[in-house]
């Protein structure tokens, strides 16, 4: 589970702890960049 910020104009998403992971300036690129982000993590 992740949780997605809109913090000054961008996105910031954090992991279930709430350690933040990455930027991005849209919702949309959060999410593409999550799904690149869990294959590399898997």
């Amino acid at each position: 589970m992740y949780d997605m910020r809109y913090v000054r104009g961008h996105i910031q998403v954090y992991d279930f702890y709430g350690n933040f992971l990455f930027s991005a300036d849209t919702e949309q690129e959060a999410r593409e960049e999550l799904r690149d982000y869990e294959e590399f993590a898997a």
